[in-house]
């Protein structure tokens, strides 16, 4: 029996814990749902591949990938310009809400950001797929039946690199600790001298950027379509959940742990149930251990 569903898996799974890291952070600190999270992960597949359009001429492919320093340079973009578009929403949008201290209405708020960036991308590109590159590429055998692309193994590094990054951001610098620290408790972050905007600022920032290179992770190994985001939002909420709120190894963790599941779903019971995967794993979390397998109780 081949084992090529693990790796599928595996690979499904780094998009979806990149992308739930945004969605754990902006719960456990700005305390609630974001559901544009998904639509954050499209614009920025969308501004790389206008940046891949501006600066392709800079040079060709690094073999033996399909794409070169075009993509990185774009990929960098993507990111910054993401992130500047969060807090573009949060300052028009997000922010004038949660002053009113009813989480609800915020919620309600990123559902109408959420359709509105939508089709607002369904506008200025059209519903059709876009591809970054259409270089063909051959996989290659690695043992027990796994075949896998130069790309796919690129990307497998670059998400090691970003969630390791991101842990690192948060466990030794000092608004990496003031993160945690609101987060657990932040009545008393605020006592302490915390700059709460500081805080806020910074999540959007690491959120959107990580969002939109799930977006250009997704765009490199599938295609670019304005509703790739809305079909990575119920995983991406999953795996958060399922990793514990305010945990970024718990959403790494849990987005591999649901890519492999639905990628298991594939193989053995069928194509049509996986979809179905995430939302069982949601359901059987929130009865079972709602607090996650990293999280702790809210204070």
């Amino acid at each position: 029996m081949s084992l090529q569903f693990l790796l599928d898996g595996l690979i499904s799974g780094a998009m979806i814990g990149l992308g739930a890291i945004g969605v754990t952070l902006t719960y456990s600190i700005l305390r609630f749902s974001n559901f544009a999270h998904g639509d954050l992960m499209a614009w920025g597949a969308y501004a790389a591949l206008v940046a891949v359009g501006v600066v392709g001429g800079l040079a060709g492919p690094i073999a033996p990938l399909s794409f070169g320093l075009p993509l990185i340079l774009a990929t960098l973009f993507a990111m910054g310009f993401t992130a500047g578009l969060a807090l573009l929403l949060d300052w028009l949008l997000f922010a004038r809400l949660r002053a009113r201290g009813q989480a609800i209405i915020v919620v309600m708020a990123s559902f109408g950001a959420s359709m509105a960036l939508r089709n607002l991308l369904e506008f200025l590109f059209s519903s059709s797929p876009a591809y970054y590159s259409r270089a063909l590429q051959i996989a290659q055998p690695v043992g027990f039946g796994i075949r896998i692309t130069p790309d796919q193994g690129a990307l497998l590094v670059m998400t090691v690199a970003l969630v390791t990054g991101m842990h690192l951001f948060l466990t030794r610098s000092q608004r990496g600790r003031e993160m945690r620290a609101y987060s657990q408790n932040p009545a008393l972050a605020r006592v302490t001298g915390i700059d709460v905007s500081r805080v806020v600022r910074t999540t959007w920032i690491i959120g959107a950027a990580l969002a939109a290179a799930a977006g250009v992770m997704v765009g490199t190994l599938v295609q670019i379509r304005p509703l790739m985001g809305l079909d990575l939002l119920l995983p991406m909420f999953a795996a958060a959940i399922l990793g514990g709120i305010g945990s970024v190894p718990g959403a790494v963790l849990a987005g591999l742990i649901i890519g492999l599941s639905e990628a298991a779903a594939v193989m053995f019971i069928g194509a049509e149930w996986r979809a179905g995967v995430a939302f069982v794993i949601l359901m059987a979390v929130l009865l079972v251990r709602p607090t996650g397998l990293f999280g702790v109780t809210e204070r």
